[in-house]
């Protein structure tokens, strides 16, 4: 087996850390979590200051000691810090609860009366544009993030509903006078028990209850869901693994990716009757039939690879949208088997010449190539099979002139 290149161990050593968490928290995950904790510690900082210890010590001696106006920014800024762990899982759960914290904060500081509310504003729309623009990453159900937008979201209604009551305790019969009741309340409210024995007696108070009982039925539908729906996708998954685990994984081919090139690729080799396999991050939402050889999860795992059988293939396709995800598989792939035959399709003609330093046996560039086509078509210049071929294929070994960057 040939020894890695410097750049081979350098990308290997960039991807070690991903391997331990389970995920690849690179670009633009941790960026993109650092800036939501660092804006939900912002919104504290403030609507609190340096007066959060004092502000903490007056609400729990005496119910008025918390102004209301206090309670909507705590939770959304130690929302947003809780919420940045499942941004690094890649988690689209918590992508979506970003995106609603960072929308929520923003308006908050547009009907506020903040003294730096313009900046703060322009933080959190910019941080929301940046979210918007890395959508893609976000793709995964993961049990983890699951668990913990349901901790998060019960515990931000459970401190909503217990310092709500506990602050509006004389419209109550009998008062709630202390932080005990206050939390019996919540809890009894919240999961819909409703004994009757403390009931509210002004609008405010109703209307505060009324807002607890339809968060709580949302919240725990919302977090049963959350919490169950990856576990039976993982249970559905590995059924349909092992349905295709009856297909001999040997000496045949893995597509790996679910774009158009993919897809058409692993259909072509099917009708001539070779085996394939497709290995895709995750089940599409319209499924795959029933005779189709699939892995799910994340090609750059060397697990997840093996399982497909890249080790004893004839040859490993990346077919990925992202240039550097088609990358990092053919390391993954050198690191499993050096025999095995590498396929990299790239979609960006700025990134040929980086696909070409990681080696693969052939590169791929149809949309680079259709480009080009269609320009020399335009101008009359004359097209002939080798033309197509050179510029549609890179074998290693090819002059570095012959390739799809001409």
């Amino acid at each position: 087996m040939p020894q890695p290149t410097p750049l081979q161990r350098l990308l290997t050593r960039l991807r070690q850390p991903d391997a331990r968490f389970g995920a690849r928290y690179g670009f633009p995950q941790v960026p993109l979590a650092l800036l939501l904790a660092l804006g939900g510690i912002w919104l504290l900082q403030i609507d609190l200051g340096r007066q959060w210890e004092p502000i903490l010590h007056r609400f729990v001696d005496s119910p008025h000691g918390l102004q209301p106006s206090l309670l909507p920014p705590i939770l959304i800024g130690a929302g947003m810090v809780i919420i940045a762990l499942g941004i690094l899982l890649c988690s689209r759960l918590a992508w979506v609860m970003a995106l609603a914290l960072a929308a929520t904060a923003a308006a908050s500081m547009l009907f506020g009366q903040h003294r730096h509310a313009g900046w703060v504003m322009a933080y959190f729309m910019a941080l929301l544009a940046l979210l918007l623009t890395a959508w893609r990453r976000f793709d995964r159900s993961s049990i983890a993030a699951s668990t913990l937008f349901a901790l998060t979201a019960v515990m931000m209604l459970l401190t909503y509903a217990t310092f709500g009551s506990y602050y509006l305790g004389g419209e109550f019969k009998p008062q709630i006078a202390d932080m005990t009741t206050a939390l019996y309340f919540a809890i009894v409210t919240m999961s819909t028990v409703g004994y009757g024995d403390i009931t509210p007696q002004t609008p405010e108070s109703k209307l505060f209850t009324v807002s607890v009982i339809v968060f709580g039925v949302a919240v725990f539908a919302t977090s049963l869901t959350a919490v169950i729906a990856p576990m039976v996708t993982r249970s559905l998954q590995r059924i349909v693994n092992r349905k295709g685990s009856r297909m001999k994984r040997e000496n045949h081919f893995v597509v790996i990716g679910n774009t158009p090139l993919a897809i058409n690729t692993w259909r072509e080799l099917a009708h001539r009757g070779q085996p394939v396999t497709r290995l895709l991050h995750a089940e599409p939402e319209g499924g795959l039939p029933d005779d189709v050889d699939a892995v799910f999860g994340d090609p750059n795992d060397g697990d997840v690879l093996r399982k497909a059988g890249a080790d004893k293939a004839q040859a490993v396709m990346a077919m990925l949208e992202d240039d550097s995800d088609n990358a990092f598989v053919v390391l993954a792939v050198r690191e499993l088997s050096g025999n095995v035959r590498t396929v990299a399709a790239v979609n960006n003609a700025n990134h040929l010449a980086r696909i070409r330093l990681v080696q693969p046996d052939v590169v791929i560039a149809p949309q680079i190539l259709g480009g080009e086509l269609a320009a020399m078509l335009m101008t009359g210049e004359k097209v002939d099979a080798d033309f197509v071929m050179q510029r549609m294929f890179q074998r290693k070994g090819d002059a570095a002139g012959t390739g799809a960057s001409a």
